[in-house]
């Protein structure tokens, strides 16, 4: 990607082992479909919270030079259908959806904190330590704990930030004052993505429905201009990526 931004070129495609970007995992969602086109916000999203078709830096490059990238399959033999899917600008996208496709990760991990003093500057202090460390904290959820002047934190991790994660937490726990810490590895992000959830309303109650009618809990939720992350117990990670992908007919072509 990084030579045809260079190059100025027209359009760069990418062979991988799959035949374009899908509404969802294929693997778990049967009806998933190849979608023709895809805005760059939009795939960007996407391969950041789990899909692996493209790597979030190559679509950065993409969407920075303004050059368009194709995906295709690798397999297909010469002079075969090769459709694939476009990567672009939103305004060239004619047929827009609320929702374009379902992402997963299970590289997740929760981390709980209980018994905060609830006073300006903890969050820096235990954000700005984890920073130091290198690692990367995704979505984070504070709350008012019972106790009067205290506060709960929820935050996630990858799994391979999650035990040294806690140690470091650990050796903040005397400076301020918490009361425990607490890991929870069997977890997973599950998120929806579309731009044109900036103009619709109603985009997170039919996903909070969907989980809810199959009896799937909420741990935290995290949200941006087009999209919405929820962590769930890692169980019931494809029940909810199917519900998801059901509740937006994304297995309906638009």
């Amino acid at each position: 990607m990084a030579v045809a931004a260079a190059l100025r070129a027209d359009r760069c495609d990418i062979y991988t082992d799959v035949d374009g970007v899908y509404t969802a995992d294929p693997r778990i969602e049967h009806r998933a479909r190849c979608l023709a086109r895809i805005s760059y916000e939009e795939m960007l999203e996407m391969a950041s919270l789990g899909a692996r078709v493209l790597q979030s830096r190559s679509v950065e490059l993409a969407m920075a030079q303004r050059v368009p990238l194709r995906v295709l399959s690798s397999f297909v033999e010469p002079g075969g259908e090769r459709g694939g899917t476009i990567v672009c600008d939103e305004e060239e996208i004619v047929e827009k959806r609320i929702v374009s496709g379902v992402a997963y990760s299970r590289d997740e991990a929760k981390i709980s904190l209980f018994g905060l003093p609830d006073r300006p500057g903890v969050s820096s202090e235990i954000f700005g330590r984890l920073a130091d460390a290198g690692v990367n904290v995704d979505m984070i959820v504070q709350s008012h704990s019972r106790a009067q002047g205290a506060a709960n934190m929820e935050f996630t991790v990858g799994k391979r930030d999650a035990a040294r994660t806690v140690e470091i937490v650990e050796t903040l726990r005397v400076a301020l004052g918490f009361e425990d810490v607490a890991l929870d590895e069997n977890v997973a992000k599950v998120s929806v993505i579309g731009v044109g959830m900036r103009s619709h309303t109603g985009v997170a109650q039919t996903m909070f429905r969907a989980l809810a009618e199959r009896g799937v809990n909420i741990q935290v939720i995290s949200t941006s201009e087009i999209k919405i992350s929820v962590l769930i117990d890692a169980a019931y990670t494809e029940l909810a990526v199917r519900a998801l992908h059901a509740a937006y007919d994304l297995d309906k072509a638009a």
